[in-house]
């Protein structure tokens, strides 16, 4: 049985494909180690974050998130849409709902394309598969043509050694066939599973946490809101108008009755006084009684 000869990886056309696909492997975990570690550390912030106190904390959230350069402007977008709901304080009514809701699905700002394939390059390593495949084909044909061009038939020797150096030749150029639609091959492979576990996946989790803390409302259930909103403020306001009359009246007959009532009384009972002295001492005797009298001069 014939060993295979793997002196056919040493020439420089398969070394450059090899190496082609050597340095596009490194280039596409790199990437995905990133993406992975940012969407893990950003899934991980908000799981510290309930949608009962994100209200609160939200000045929190905003500064993480906008510092982030991984997401930073698809944050600022998503920011834009989200309404804080003022309902939250009427406890136990209608109103009392998610503190804050956005407008546009989170799906919209945070998904494959922004997150991940952005990120990634994916248009290019979408490409790698297809350039090892088509690197197979050219340097083969490009092969084979320089061995054809070298071919000898002058001479018996010339024409078996030229015979020789075109088997020789075409064997390599199958080999870099081989080597091209192989290195394709496991790229793919490397690239479907990569790609799942380290970015989708965690991706998906983000997304989860990110939709438990924003419940999204379309514009006709916003406007429903704000109408059913309105209604309440406006029973409500009903309601003071309606009382204000009565505790007006009430406060009026507690002021009146605690202030002006002994006020009057006592003035009543001074007048009378005044009267009763009046007639008995006549008008000249109380005048005597305050001025005093002249008569002693």
């Amino acid at each position: 049985m014939e060993m295979f000869d793997f002196t056919l990886f040493l020439n420089p056309v398969i070394l450059a494909i090899i190496a082609l696909f050597a340095g596009v492997v490194v280039y596409f975990i790199s990437k995905v180690k990133y993406i992975n570690s940012s969407l893990v550390y950003l899934t991980n912030v908000l799981k510290g974050f309930k949608k009962g106190n994100i209200v609160y904390r939200f000045k929190e959230l905003d500064d993480i998130f906008s510092n982030n350069p991984f997401i930073s402007n698809y944050w600022i977008e998503f920011k834009n849409t989200l309404v804080f709901n003022e309902g939250i304080s009427l406890k136990g009514t209608a109103a009392d709902t998610s503190s804050i809701q956005c407008t546009v699905d989170a799906g919209y700002f945070f998904n494959e394309e922004t997150l991940v394939n952005s990120k990634l390059n994916y248009k290019f390593i979408s490409a790698v598969p297809t350039i090892l495949t088509g690197l197979g084909p050219l340097f083969t044909f490009l092969h084979i043509s320089i061995a054809f061009s070298k071919v000898n038939f002058a001479t018996q020797e010339a024409t078996i050694a030229s015979v020789s150096s075109l088997l020789a030749s075409m064997k390599i150029a199958a080999m870099i066939s081989v080597v091209a639609v192989g290195t394709s091959i496991i790229f793919m492979i490397i690239e479907r599973i990569l790609y799942k576990n380290m970015c989708k996946t965690p991706l998906n989790a983000f997304r989860l946490e990110m939709n438990k803390l924003f419940d999204s409302i379309t514009s006709e259930k916003f406007l429903v809101d704000l109408l059913r909103e309105s209604k309440l403020q406006n029973s409500a306001l009903n309601q003071a108008f309606n009382t204000l009359p009565v505790q007006m009246k009430e406060a009026f007959d507690k002021s009146f009755k605690e202030s002006l009532v002994p006020y009057l009384d006592n003035l009543i009972f001074s007048v009378n006084k005044l009267q009763e002295n009046i007639k008995k001492k006549g008008s000249q005797g109380i005048l005597d009684d305050l001025f005093g009298s002249n008569d002693e001069e």
